[in-house]
Order: structure tokens, then sequence, then C-alpha cells
């Protein structure tokens, strides 16, 4: 789905993620909390159990409170190498702002330039070096891939099984488990802080997890639909599929 598209990014450039929605988006697409917190702090200080339901609540009130948001990523890809120990490599840094429901713009910046922007209808891929847009229709694209959580509408449970995971480096953790067989990923994690996601990990059938950190996350700046809509670069070749 739409999250795997960004994944496969760091395997094959010339293959123009966070895809299974194509020839991207069949492989492996985009196939990627929150605050009104009613949290007080002696419930912070009571049992663990109840710090992990903060989490999930914390991230429904995310979903459902946040309209529109831009920020910037880094994203990694962490495999194990001939050895069994995890190796990180491929990291691109980029730009995101995204308007509910599926209106996006996701911009890798380095190590080179590619575009993944959505006016709510249909999905235009950007490769900068090859000159080239490849078009999809979004369809059910967002559906239960990673980039539902933070493009998608507010209608999470009926697309994923949602559960605390705890806390690790910091972040209140929840684990999004897609209800449906057609993905490529086995269950996304969503690390939550001060009311915002700030990181999600990518598990995929082959044993890679691909991790995106957000910066300067701003909820709710002012967005028009006219900001989502794409229009090819000169002398560009465009492809529909």
């Amino acid at each position: 789905m739409l999250a795997q598209m960004f994944t496969d990014k760091f395997n094959d450039k010339r293959s123009s993620w966070f895809a299974s929605s194509s020839e991207i988006f069949s492989r492996a697409v985009l196939n990627c909390a929150m605050t009104k917190c009613a949290v007080c702090v002696g419930l912070l200080a009571m049992a663990p159990a109840m710090v992990q339901a903060s989490a999930l609540e914390q991230f429904k009130s995310f979903v459902a409170t946040t309209k529109s948001a831009k920020g910037e990523f880094t994203q990694r890809l962490v495999k194990a190498d001939t050895t069994g120990s995890a190796k990180i490599s491929n990291e691109s840094t980029g730009t995101f702002m995204f308007a509910r429901p599926g209106k996006f713009i996701w911009t890798y910046q380095k190590p080179y330039e590619q575009l993944l922007q959505s006016d709510g209808e249909k999905l235009y891929i950007f490769d900068k070096d090859l000159n080239q847009v490849t078009v999809k229709k979004l369809g059910s694209v967002l559906g239960s891939s990673p980039a539902a959580i933070l493009f998608g509408s507010n209608d999470l449970d009926k697309n994923f099984t949602l559960k605390e995971a705890g806390t690790k480096g910091g972040l209140e953790w929840l684990e999004a488990t897609p209800k449906t067989k057609d993905t490529t990923f086995d269950h996304i994690g969503i690390g939550l802080k001060g009311g915002v996601p700030q990181a999600m990990e990518l598990h995929d059938s082959f044993g890679q997890v691909s991790i995106l950190s957000f910066t300067r996350f701003e909820r709710n700046p002012a967005m028009g639909a006219a900001q989502f809509t794409f229009a090819a670069p000169k002398g560009a070749d465009v492809f529909n599929n």
C-alpha cells in the first residue's frame, strides 16, 4: 500500500512509498497522535496499563482533531545483515504536508529528489532524475496502509486493530495491525509524545523495518485544496496506471 511505496524507495530508486498500489503498490504503498489528552499527572503516576491506555486515547484524539499538518521527516531502513545484526541504511530526508482525507505532498529531498502527491483522487509520483510522472488512482490505496494513519480518514478501527505497545525511547507506542490480508506489512508501530506522532516503524513481511522520524510537526495549519493540485513539470513524461 501507500507506505510501502516509501519503503521500496530504499531498495530501487528506478522503481518509481510510505508500493503495492501499482507495480510498486502491487509488490510489497503508501503495502506511510493527538491531544486533548484527558490524562492528568495523577493518572500518569498510576499503573503501566493506564499509561499505555493513555497512548491509545492520545492517538485517537490526534486523528480526530488533526485535519491538516506539515513537518519534516527522516526515513531509514533497518534489516539484518549476514551475521544477523541489525543494519541501518538508505537514509532519506524531506518534508510533508497533508489535509484529511487523502490529500498530501510527500517530498524526498536527499539523497535524491522525488515527489509523491495526492489531490484526494489521484496519486502522482514524480522522479526528478528521470523527469517522469506516474499517475495512479488513489482509490483504496490508503485503506489499511500506514499512510492511512497520517493522511486518511479517522475510521481507523475499520482497517486496523490497535493496541498499546508500551514505552520505548521516551515515546509511548501503539501497534496497528492491518485487518486485511492484502498487505505486505505485518504491523506498524506509532511512537507518540507531546500530543503528536514522533515516529513510525513499518514492519514488513520480509523482516525489514522502515523507520520514520518526524520533526517540526505543525498541526492544523491553514491549507487550501489548490495547494494539492498537481501540475506536471514541463517536458516530463507522464504515465497513467
